[in-house]
């Protein structure tokens, strides 16, 4: 998701008493591009790939473009699994036949796993988005930002019954050298996005429609959420954008990996 506020967001409570760590708040950090720089030393890979597993290293470049073309687009969805928006949107998606990319926050994984057993069921693919949501993590040490992406990328694995994520897509863009080195180490391609809907700040579907109709030009990856307050709006806008973007001749496709 797009980075809106700052420190841990709307995960921090539940994060806490879920996980039962006490983590460091961390002041608002400004927006500093997806592909951000920091000064943190490398995160070390705890469980690197070993020789015959099935964990093949991807490029470490933050991937925007989509496997579908030139008239590709690439849904992707953050911040859930969440009980009662995701399967409207799992539904939205099946009505249209469009397959989309569903970036999970490990928590929410570990508390649904039935709703990522359904997602890789109708045949969409996983990223992994971090264990707590830290829109601020690349302000963290290497050690932590080791820990999010590590354990999140086990908890969507085992909740999904063994399939992996494929990209991993940092809080907020909070992305640093090293963590997309480690990401893409484990097989997940560090995800980024074109085309924000501003679903985050519930600012009507019209607006959210209006945005991503203006927008896409862009680019071809679009940005929604499932989790993390009230997605009526963006279930409305889906319902809309999706037969007007076939109607204008896109096709829908992954991210290119």
């Amino acid at each position: 998701m797009a980075r809106h506020g700052g420190g841990r967001g709307w995960y921090g409570k539940v994060v806490g008493a879920a996980l039962g760590v006490m983590m460091l708040a961390t002041g608002a950090s400004v927006w500093t591009a997806q592909a951000g720089a920091a000064d943190e030393p490398a995160p070390q890979a705890d469980a690197p790939a070993k020789p015959g597993s099935d964990v093949k290293p991807v490029s470490a470049t933050i991937a925007h473009a989509s496997d579908a073309g030139k008239r590709g687009v690439n849904i992707t969805i953050d911040d859930g699994p969440d009980p009662k928006w995701t399967p409207q949107m799992l539904d939205l998606l099946r009505q249209y036949d469009v397959k989309a990319t569903f970036c999970m926050v490990g928590t929410q994984a570990q508390a649904h796993p039935d709703l990522v057993k359904k997602v890789v069921a109708a045949g969409h693919r996983l990223c992994d988005h971090s264990v707590s949501h830290n829109t601020a993590m690349d302000k963290e040490s290497g050690t932590y930002q080791s820990q999010q992406i590590l354990d999140a990328e086990r908890m969507i694995t085992k909740a999904s019954g063994g399939v992996r994520p494929m990209y991993y897509r940092a809080p907020g863009g909070a992305f640093t050298p090293d963590s997309r080195k480690l990401a893409a180490s484990r097989g997940m391609r560090p995800l980024g996005w074109n085309v924000d809907s501003k679903d985050f700040e519930q600012p009507g579907a019209d607006a959210m429609v209006a945005t991503v109709q203006r927008e896409l030009p862009n680019g071809p990856t679009v940005l929604f959420h499932d989790a993390g307050g009230d997605r009526a709006q963006t279930v409305e806008a889906l319902r809309r954008l999706l037969p007007w973007m076939k109607q204008q001749g896109y096709t829908f496709g992954f991210p290119v990996r």
